[in-house]
């Protein structure tokens, strides 16, 4: 963004804002006014609209008929194959609907900035990824009827904000009982934090399946860690360091399991005749790994496709017919997997 971009949008902003407080509303019902949304009741809506006139507000839209709808996509940081597969996904789906998307993250903007934002650029609304939403953000959406819509949030939402996920839980019990299939009984985990509920979910289908086998759980072989590549590596260090250690090691997600690869490599274990390898995501860097990796794939072009299409409808004025989606995994076979030697 230019200084000059930077500068309009302060400008459009602090003109919404003047004409918020002029008219007594909020600067959220200004912009559903901005954005012709129908629930704002007709009093108000009349003495919003003579104000935008009064001080030449012109809808970014209307500036060009060849200008799209925009929305705004937030994410936690822009590394790691799961954001790039997650943008990805929302980028082709909003250009299939016609939409354009700005990209940002909350390393140096707060999540309340993202809405000022949204509210100066006249974007329809946004989509927030993998973040943890303060109290005081969530009641602002609430509230003030922002349209946002959560994917894979770290926290459970308030149920008046629409959240994409996908069946994390049964997702993790297929992969583990696929491992059980082969044969395997001692199973390590290098799970995701217990905060995320997509880590939870996983932790939990993880032990379910092994509850259902009949095998005990060992939290000697489990270790919790971000999402992350040298925390997992770390991790699985540790769980191949123990004195029983394990056959296969179920990864929460594909930069874990890529910290598993190196570990086992480190270790001198042929994967997969000496440790079987299994993650989650699926991920372009699953199938590029050294050997490819078995994973549970979650369907990242429909996740960006529903978050786009359900922000669209709540900007739209319509409420989504369920405020939770949770969209089918599906496992992917390839050579990081087979039976424990001697089977």
């Amino acid at each position: 963004m230019t200084v000059q971009d930077k500068g309009q949008l302060e400008a459009q902003y602090g003109l919404l804002t003047a004409i918020a407080q002029e008219a007594g509303v909020s600067l959220s019902t200004v912009s559903k006014v901005v954005h012709r949304r129908s629930d704002v009741g007709r009093a108000t809506r009349e003495r919003v609209e003579e104000l935008l006139a009064r001080y030449g507000y012109v809808r970014p839209w209307e500036r060009d008929p060849q200008v799209p709808r925009q929305i705004i996509a937030v994410f936690r940081d822009l590394s790691g194959p799961y954001t790039l597969e997650v943008v990805r996904g929302i980028v082709d789906a909003a250009g299939e609907l016609g939409v354009h998307v700005v990209t940002g993250t909350t390393s140096r903007r707060s999540i309340s900035q993202w809405f000022q934002e949204c509210v100066a650029l006249g974007a329809a609304g946004l989509i927030v990824v993998i973040s943890m939403l303060a109290e005081e953000d969530q009641r602002r959406i609430v509230e003030q009827g922002l349209p946002v819509v959560l994917v894979d949030p770290l926290s459970a939402p308030s149920p008046d904000i629409p959240s994409i996920g996908v069946t994390n839980w049964s997702g993790a019990r297929d992969a583990v009982q696929y491992l059980i299939g082969l044969g395997h009984t001692r199973i390590g985990m290098v799970a995701g934090r217990s905060h995320s509920l997509a880590g939870a979910a996983r932790l939990h289908g993880y032990r379910a399946a092994l509850e259902e086998a009949g095998i005990g759980f060992d939290p000697a072989i489990v270790r919790s860690t971000d999402f992350d590549y040298d925390e997992a590596l770390a991790a699985t260090r540790h769980i191949l360091g123990t004195g029983q250690p394990p056959t296969a090691v179920f990864a929460a997600s594909d930069a874990q399991a890529l910290g598993v690869l190196e570990a086992a490599r480190q270790h001198r274990l042929l994967v997969p005749d000496e440790l079987a390898v299994m993650s989650f995501d699926d991920t372009l860097v699953a199938s590029m790994a050294s050997p490819p990796l078995s994973a549970v794939r979650q369907p990242f072009e429909e996740l960006g496709r529903e978050a786009t299409r359900v922000l669209l409808q709540v900007a739209d004025g319509r409420p989504p017919a369920s405020p939770r989606v949770e969209l089918a995994t599906k496992l992917v076979l390839r050579s990081s997997t087979s039976a424990p030697a001697g089977r």
